[in-house]
């Protein structure tokens, strides 16, 4: 299960210092594979937010917490909310150039 959420923020210096905080944490969930705050280099105000999890239900498990609830639910409800935000994984490309391909929750 992926998260890709995108922010505009007004004061990045202070969006860095709060994405600090939630990135930790979200990051510290169970079966959270990793989190990734970037910039777009075409656009330097634009930041996309990745977050990666083992299922659907990690995901809903991770927010529930009440440190993520105090301070990561309020910075991820700061997104855009023109695009959709999650998503699920159908394929994963390996190292060896091979991929694995994940079943639909969907279907």
């Amino acid at each position: 299960m992926l998260l890709v959420c995108r922010f505009r923020p007004a004061d990045e210096g202070e969006f860095l210092t709060r994405a600090r905080r939630a990135v930790g944490l979200l990051a510290g969930q169970p079966d959270c594979e990793r989190v990734e705050l970037a910039r777009a280099v075409e656009a330097p105000g634009q930041w996309v937010l990745v977050a990666v999890f083992a299922s659907l239900t990690a995901y809903r498990r991770a927010l529930q917490p009440f440190d993520v609830r105090e301070h990561v639910v309020p910075f991820l409800s700061e997104a855009s909310t023109a695009d959709e935000a999650t998503f699920e994984r159908r394929l994963t490309g390996l190292p060896d150039g091979g991929c694995v391909e994940h079943a639909s929750i969907l279907d």
